[in-house]
């Protein structure tokens, strides 16, 4: 029997590599070609008549709906499988609109990436359960809130604020280990492990801060580090988003000693020279693995606390980072100075349940 032929479209060498490894056990399955921007895809599917293209539709140069619209209507029986980390169902309804026969979400298992190009090339259309549930209840997902104090509100108001231990009590005129003993019970409500993770919880679920007043945004206290220089490595090959952190980085903590690298080999010499206390480490470097380069910076400097950052919220890359030692994985997108300055008093905090 001839295998189906498959196009993998995606502007990242890694991601294309893991999916490429997760669709090597469809003994009916040929990956004929990959790759990585609009200008190239369609050149490659006149060229090779895939039986399934598999895209990532955020690709450099290319405008989803309008691109789609136009290949499907090139060639119909084509199968159109998005691999995507959004979610959004307007985005969705879109693009199912113009030819695509299936969407799934890249967070989800290997195996459901296997199951979804089955389907697709079996006929069938395929949504990821998460997009079919919102399809389905337009106002979302219904999710069952943990009920919590008024008093336990308002300490993750302030957490979404940036607020350290100390400051919470100051605000709320308590002690630092009452403020110390209602972190643990939020952490294990909310089923989280740190503020990081609470402050993420907070911004999925904003209802669960309902009846909360919000306040103006608070002016950062100094922190531990403020009086010591704290040493932070950016690893990113995108020198427009580097820019960008460093500057909200500084904002935060203006004394700050940043340094940049964009590719492994740069990061762990700026790592032995410079021995920072915290590094950002994209997954995708290029071609390169940015979870290999969190692993090279920890045998350089075990005591560096690396944030993996992607704008993939891939659980694969989550597992495999946090098994070489990454501290914690950060969606890019929820990368502002909020989550920036959770992350430094994480680092920095003065007693943290």
């Amino acid at each position: 029997m001839s295998k189906a032929t498959l196009l993998l479209a995606d502007d990242h060498a890694v991601v294309r590599a893991g999916i490429r490894n997760a669709l090597d056990e469809l003994d009916e399955v040929e990956i004929i070609g990959e790759v990585g921007d609009g200008p190239s895809l369609e050149a490659a599917i006149h060229q090779l008549q895939p039986d399934c293209l598999l895209i990532d539709v955020t690709m450099p140069a290319f405008e989803p709906i309008s691109a789609i619209r136009r290949i499907h209507q090139l060639y119909p029986d084509m199968k159109i499988l998005v691999v995507s980390a959004y979610d959004d169902d307007i985005y969705v309804q879109g693009l199912l609109s113009v030819g695509v026969n299936g969407y799934h979400l890249k967070d989800q298992a290997l195996s459901d990436l296997r199951m979804a190009v089955q389907r697709v090339l079996a006929g069938d259309r395929w949504l990821s359960s998460r997009i079919l549930d919102k399809l389905l209840a337009p106002g979302g997902i219904t999710v069952e809130l943990p009920h919590l104090t008024r008093r336990q509100k308002e300490i993750l108001r302030l957490l979404l604020q940036g607020y350290d231990n100390q400051t919470i009590a100051i605000e709320m005129g308590i002690s630092i280990k009452t403020v110390e003993n209602h972190l643990t019970r939020l952490y294990r409500q909310l089923n989280v492990q740190s503020r990081l993770e609470a402050v993420n919880y907070v911004r999925e679920h904003p209802a669960v801060l309902q009846d909360v007043p919000t306040k103006a945004p608070y002016s950062f206290p100094p922190t531990a580090h403020s009086s010591a220089e704290l040493h932070i490595l950016l690893v990113d090959d995108n020198q427009r988003f580097r820019s960008q952190l460093r500057r909200t980085i500084q904002r935060i903590r203006p004394n700050a000693s940043i340094s940049e690298a964009e590719n492994t080999a740069t990061a762990v010499r700026l790592a032995h020279q410079t021995r920072p206390h915290l590094a950002f480490v994209d997954v995708v470097l290029s071609s390169e693995d940015g979870i290999r380069c969190t692993q090279r910076i920890k045998q350089q400097t075990p005591d560096t606390r690396v944030i993996l950052i992607s704008a993939y919220p891939d659980r694969e890359f989550h597992r495999r980072g946090m098994s070489v030692g990454a501290t914690a994985f950060v969606d890019k997108k929820d990368l502002d100075s909020a989550t920036l300055q959770q992350i430094i008093a994480d680092l920095t905090h003065y007693g943290d349940a």
